[in-house]
């Protein structure tokens, strides 16, 4: 696809999303990319590669990098926020001021604002309001869709004419993209995905194989699917791409920060020593709190995400955690 509009797009955030999605963009419109660090911005410009995040894959090369937020945002046309949440209202709240008005933000974040426990969308209402607010959630393994492996993923938004150009702008031969009007529920399933795969990767750490993985994906889609339902969110939704889609693969990929963190644990390596060798972040280990109080705060039971927490927070194991939940009450599957 030709950029006959001439659209600039900012991407804010070089991470291994953030820069996969923007070499994936600057196919289709002219993009930069902000990078905190100067160094990485220097590196993408000079050698077309992000080795800090997406070592020696080679990106697109009109895609162009800075450092300077006021200049990557100021006159684009659309805005993607690839922050994870714990910064996101921070960085959002810093480029505000030179976001032309009615300018569509995308976030590409699956998390929630600790003590608010506020979606991202609801955070960039807040920080930008005026503006249409999009979600970009899906089956997504930054790696795999930077390589040009066939995938799919989903543009969650109101506004139907939003939709459809950046649907236009994400879509290439090899990603499709589909919309959804279910913004709440595209984003509490790309949240509580993450914290169903510390659990499944717990599973995974503590040597047990596919049955128990696949108990752990089924059960977690339930809780993930009785959260969003309660706060208004729609079923098909969590049966499709950004629903079980993304917790599929986020549950069965080492390619998964969460994942990761969760087999680290069952293995029995303590979350301060796993996280500090870490350069990226695994939203789950943040977000588990958050999805929890809200599961309480809309009387929903989710009994894996309670131990998840268990673990993460409150320092139990996770021998004790897939004992809690085994000794649990029996009862109907459908409730």
């Amino acid at each position: 696809m030709t950029n006959p509009a001439g659209l600039r797009v900012a991407v804010v955030g070089a991470g291994s999303w953030g820069t996969t999605v923007a070499s994936l963009c600057a196919a289709n419109a002219s993009v930069m990319l902000w990078a905190r660090q100067p160094d990485v911005a220097m590196s993408i410009n000079r050698t077309h590669c992000n080795q800090v995040y997406l070592p020696d894959i080679v990106l697109h090369q009109t895609l162009q990098a800075s450092a300077d937020l006021a200049e990557v945002v100021g006159g684009a046309d659309i805005v993607l926020m690839a922050v994870p949440s714990h910064g996101f209202r921070n960085i959002a709240a810093q480029a505000a001021p030179f976001i032309s008005t009615k300018v569509p933000i995308v976030s590409l974040a699956k998390g929630l604002e600790r003590g608010t426990l506020l979606r991202m969308s609801q955070v960039v209402h807040d920080v930008m309001p005026g503006h249409p607010v999009a979600v970009l959630t899906g089956p997504n393994l930054a790696s795999e869709i930077a390589l040009g492996q066939p995938a799919a993923c989903v543009v969650a938004v109101n506004e139907a004419d939003v939709a459809v150009q950046l649907q236009d702008i994400f879509s290439s031969a090899t990603l499709r993209v589909y919309t959804n009007s279910d913004v709440v529920g595209c984003e509490i399933a790309g949240v509580v995905k993450n914290v169903i795969a510390i659990a499944a990767g717990m599973a995974s750490g503590m040597g047990f194989g596919e049955n128990s993985r696949a108990t752990l994906i089924t059960r977690g889609l339930a809780e993930m699917t009785r959260l969003a339902m309660a706060m208004g969110g729609s079923a098909p939704t969590l049966s499709g791409l950004a629903g079980v889609g993304d917790l599929i693969a986020t549950c069965s990929s080492m390619k998964s920060r969460n994942t990761t963190v969760g087999v680290r644990l069952g293995q029995g390596e303590s979350l301060d020593d796993i996280l500090s060798s870490m350069s990226m972040i695994a939203e789950g280990v943040k977000s588990s709190p958050s999805v929890l109080e809200l599961a309480i705060r809309h009387g929903v039971d989710m009994p894996i995400t309670e131990q998840v927490v268990a673990v993460c927070r409150d320092g139990a194991t996770a021998k004790e955690a897939l004992t809690a939940l085994m000794s649990r009450t029996s009862k109907s599957e459908i409730i």
